[in-house]
């Protein structure tokens, strides 16, 4: 199993590592490349101007982090178009999939910032271009695979022509046009060949050979050489980006049925789920993922290893059916927890309507595998997800659980992504996003902004004022916005546009979205009473920000309208993201 994902800052600890991996691929399979060529990877990926295009790393790797393979695309924008630099797969894992994902990826990626094609130089398969022959067969194995996408080497130019007399086997310049665009004028087509020997092999290039391999493109439009491996075969991917791959990718815990509470008054309950799906199966915008395990460590990096341990003890250990509330508080001896487990459930809790029974632990614990496995596909490349689960989790802290909530979803999710780029997480539930705020209240990379009733009336009452900003490194990286226990739509719009900007400001590389339908009209846990049309503006002003986002189900417990409403703010979301 690996995943594909982009590199934007080569100097994270975790892109570090990938980022020597890629320098040592390089040398190992280009070995005419020099050092120094090789060591301005890390330059090229943020210093566009000096390079006069935009470059975009991409690697596949394992989630041991191990390196599969990358590809360097550059963008030249004021010529809009895409010049594949390098793409290269670990020796040994040739017939792995990896180089064919990699490639699916970059043409994806062209497409996303509206190249008219992607262009690469391949090594010839023509003998009359070699002195040495036994180059020939591989190269007709990546022509024959590149032709499967509909790319072919341009026809009639000196563009494969020995620049000093001891070069062997000119490369071939090849196009690939997305399925989209493979007529290319003459003019256009002299302006991207001078710009890419110029931007890209001027130190090589002399000013002669330049002029000489753009002026010999004669044809208008530029012509493409005949399928020749493949002439009966119809390219793969005609369009780089399939229909499928815009849905939004769903993830549903299809565990959290055994989490069921039946005690009178209990309205967390399985219902919640099958409402939202069957409304949402209406839309079309989704494409259904199949949730992977993941180890504990990623729930241990954010929760306590006592908490973790004692939830897991304490649920096995329960009778089918019976359900434990926390009664009794540590308020002096906190040091001390109870023997008894049943008891010590207010040594980890916070109040006193959150059950455990026998099953919480793996309905919560699915959850996160269930939150990982769209993590993992947002950094695979995908640019919305949605975590349909139960039960939520944005009020579970380090080392208490609460408010329905076992583990944070989102919290995991925003630590586990943290480790990519800097996250933004925007809590919309009627009630205060504590957990996230607790967690990483002296974090910097993380960004934790919730919208929520005043807690002078809300739960959970201890938490989500105003003047709570962080502290230490992390202080400014808080946001409250604490509403009155009635208000218009209007007001909170308002004050939703003003949190965008502060995300905005922020500019992460992930957004995260706790999603609460608690907020709607006649829901037992909230005041307020949003419509759904309410929601579809809010999803619409969401989608808006246009980053990779992943969101994740919390409250929502007025099971009349929770499926449209939830199908209201994804019809915004989707409409404004696409």
């Amino acid at each position: 199993m690996f995943r594909i994902r982009k590199i934007s800052n080569p100097y994270l600890d975790v892109n570090i590592k990938a980022m020597e991996k890629v320098k040592s691929i390089i040398r190992e399979q280009f070995s005419g490349i020099k050092e120094e060529k090789i060591n301005e990877v890390h330059e090229q990926l943020i210093n566009p101007l000096k390079y006069k295009y935009q470059t975009t790393l991409i690697i596949a790797d394992d989630l041991n982090e191990s390196i599969r393979g990358f590809a360097l695309l550059l963008y030249m924008p004021d010529l809009k178009f895409c010049f594949l630099d390098f793409l290269a797969v670990t020796q040994g894992k040739i017939t792995s999939g990896v180089g064919g994902t990699l490639y699916e990826r970059i043409r994806e990626e062209a497409q996303s910032i509206g190249a008219i094609g992607v262009f690469f130089e391949c090594l010839p398969d023509d003998p009359k271009l070699y002195k040495n022959l036994q180059y020939i067969p591989q190269n007709k194995k990546r022509l024959a695979f590149y032709e499967r996408y509909g790319a072919f080497p341009i026809a009639n130019t000196l563009y494969e022509t020995v620049v000093k007399p001891e070069d062997d086997g000119p490369p071939y310049l090849v196009y690939d046009g997305l399925g989209v665009k493979n007529d290319i004028p003459k003019d256009t087509a002299r302006k991207i060949v001078r710009a890419i020997l110029e931007r890209q092999y001027g130190d090589y290039c002399n000013e002669e050979y330049i002029r000489k391999v753009v002026e010999s493109i004669k044809d208008d439009p530029v012509k493409l050489r005949p399928p020749k491996y493949n002439k009966k075969e119809e390219p793969v991917n005609g369009k780089a980006v399939t229909p499928e791959k815009d849905k939004i990718f769903l993830v549903v815990n299809d565990r959290h049925s055994i989490h069921h509470i039946r005690e009178r008054g209990y309205v967390e309950s399985p219902v919640r789920i099958s409402s939202i799906k069957k409304e949402l199966d209406k839309t079309g915008y989704f494409r259904l993922g199949k949730v992977a395990e993941f180890p504990e460590k990623y729930i241990l990096d954010v929760h306590d290893v006592k908490y973790v341990r004692y939830f897991k003890n304490v649920c096995k250990n329960l009778l089918p059916g019976k359900s434990v509330y926390p009664y009794v508080f540590p308020i002096r001896n906190s040091t001390r927890p109870p023997k008894e487990l049943s008891v010590r459930a207010g040594y980890y809790c916070f109040d006193t309507f959150t059950p455990l029974n026998r099953n919480a632990f793996l309905a919560a614990r699915w959850g996160v595998n269930s939150t990982l496995t769209a993590a993992n596909e947002i950094l695979n490349g995908s640019k919305s997800a949605y975590v349909l689960t139960r039960p939520p989790g944005h009020h579970a802290e380090k080392f208490v659980f609460g408010g329905f909530c076992y583990f944070n979803n989102c919290a995991i999710a925003a630590n586990y992504l943290s480790r990519f780029g800097n996250v933004a997480i925007l809590d919309i539930d009627y009630h205060h996003g504590n957990g996230q705020q607790q967690i990483f209240y002296s974090n910097p990379s993380v960004l934790t902004v919730s919208i929520h009733g005043h807690p002078s009336f809300a739960y959970p009452y201890f938490s989500g004022f105003k003047e709570e900003k962080g502290e230490e490194d992390g202080l400014g990286f808080n946001i409250n916005f604490p509403l009155a226990e009635n208000l218009s739509y209007q007001e909170y719009k308002e004050v939703l546009i003003k949190a965008l900007k502060s995300i905005s400001s922020y500019k992460p590389d992930f957004l995260i979205v706790s999603l609460g339908l608690d907020t709607a009209k006649g829901d037992p846990t909230g005041t307020w009473s949003f419509s759904f049309k309410d929601f579809e503006q809010n999803g619409y002003l969401i989608g808006g920000l246009k980053l990779p986002t992943l969101i994740i189900q919390e409250g929502g417990y007025k099971i009349q309208a929770l499926g449209s409403n939830a199908r209201s703010f994804f019809n915004g979301f989707f409409r404004s993201f696409r």
